[in-house]
């Protein structure tokens, strides 16, 4: 089910963003996003005692939401649902390569491997697939790389902020950072508004869209994984990164008659695999060839 949702985020997405524009997207879904937590938290009568962790979760809200959120409607402005869906599986090899860079990460044989399929499978999705290479389809595609790799290092933040420090009810996490990446894009929504260029406001099919991906895609999405962290760790709710592109392609076939090439398809299989590498465990070594102590 979270996959279905997060799938369909980028059709949304890809419909909101021609029509308001990608600043004006990005910080509609956040604001939605807010309100629907702000009301779930309401209606659960959840104390809002943040244990002096506001600020770190702020920021990070913007790491892993405002910043990507915005890539994400950038891209969607020039690339199909598909590519953006393919494109986010990148998560954990961003997350690989941060965690080698930044913090003390270590990568084994196989997990290398992963990640140089996953640069192949990258290049394959963007000079085979059903839109021409251009400069706005390198943008387009850069945009979802600095997505992912936001959510790649916001994964080591959260640990080395919150989790490191007593942790904090998922709940009040998912709303600080919906409430910092609201406060970091309202300035840029509001010189969009006042100096950029005139949107059309009243397209009741883009409004569906904006609060579908706000209150659906975004607050409820957040709980569902979040719970799911609670439920079977974070290692297997990582599995839903497999099943957001067939999800992605499928609504976006569905919904915008988007079509794929078999260039593009065998991309997306290379990326898979290359994300199945860098996340699954290794097989522990047989007790028996490490000698006895």
């Amino acid at each position: 089910m979270l996959a279905a949702i997060w799938g369909a985020s980028f059709l949304f997405m890809r419909i909101a963003a021609p029509a308001f524009g990608s600043i004006n997207t990005a910080f509609l879904r956040v604001l939605f996003a807010l309100i629907g937590l702000a009301i779930i938290l309401l209606l659960m009568r959840s104390p809002l005692r943040f244990e002096g962790k506001l600020k770190p979760i702020m920021l990070l809200g913007i790491i892993n939401s405002g910043i990507p959120f915005l890539m994400y409607a950038i891209a969607a402005l020039w690339l199909p649902a598909g590519y953006s869906a393919i494109l986010n599986a990148t998560t954990p090899l961003m997350g690989a390569l941060i965690g080698f860079s930044c913090f003390s990460e270590q990568l084994s044989g196989r997990k290398w491997l992963g990640v140089v399929l996953g640069l192949l499978g990258i290049t394959l999705i963007t000079t085979t697939g059903e839109v021409a290479l251009s400069e706005t389809v390198i943008t387009g595609v850069l945009a979802c790389l600095i997505a992912t790799a936001c959510y790649g290092c916001a994964g080591f933040l959260t640990r080395r902020w919150i989790t490191a420090r007593g942790g904090l009810d998922v709940k009040l996490v998912a709303f600080g950072s919906q409430l910092g990446a609201t406060l970091f894009l309202l300035p840029f929504f509001g010189y969009g508004v006042t100096a950029g260029p005139v949107v059309d406001w009243a397209i009741p099919e883009v409004w569906a869209s904006i609060l579908a991906v706000g209150f659906i895609c975004t607050a409820l999405a957040y709980l569902i994984y979040f719970r799911l962290i609670a439920d079977i760790g974070p290692l297997r709710s990582l599995t839903v990164t497999f099943l957001i592109p067939p999800f992605g392609i499928f609504w976006g076939y569905l919904v915008l008659g988007e079509t794929l090439t078999e260039g593009f398809m065998l991309g997306g299989v290379i990326v898979c695999l290359s994300v199945w590498l860098v996340v699954s465990p290794a097989k522990p070594i047989p007790s028996q060839l490490l000698g006895s102590k």
